[in-house]
């Protein structure tokens, strides 16, 4: 018995949260960067790289077509691409060039790892077909 909702494709129920959940997940994610250097006190270089961060995640956010998506021009599953190349540069990133500053290492390590897990349970199939003029 399943207690999560399966949008199965090819028997991939781990891919539970739909683009339109995804959608809402990533605004969060804006919001969540952009209080982030106030909150935990990432000031100086680390404080505005997660303010460009938040910026480039919106325009991604922006340029998706998907239900969130306002200019709809990054196809979905690109957009997944993006998201899971993203996770892993920061989690490379909490390694090295964060190596130095505690918080921001922490930060940055489950940043990655979060954004890492949505990325994998997230269904890239099931994203809206383009009309076709």
């Amino acid at each position: 018995m399943d207690l999560l909702p399966s949008y199965q494709v090819e028997n991939k129920k781990h891919e539970i949260i739909t683009p339109k959940i995804h959608g809402v997940a990533d605004y969060l994610v804006v919001v969540f960067l952009l209080l982030s250097p106030k909150a935990f006190g990432l000031t100086g270089c680390i404080g505005l790289f997660t303010y460009a961060l938040a910026g480039a995640y919106l325009l991604l956010t922006l340029l998706t077509d998907y239900n969130a998506g306002l200019f709809k021009r990054i196809d979905f599953s690109l957009h997944g691409k993006i998201d899971f190349m993203l996770s892993e540069i920061l989690i490379i990133l909490a390694y090295t060039f964060f190596n130095h500053n505690p918080v921001a290492k922490i930060y940055y390590q489950a940043l990655g790892s979060a954004l890492l897990m949505v990325w994998l349970f997230t269904h890239y199939k099931n994203a809206p077909i383009p009309l076709v003029d």
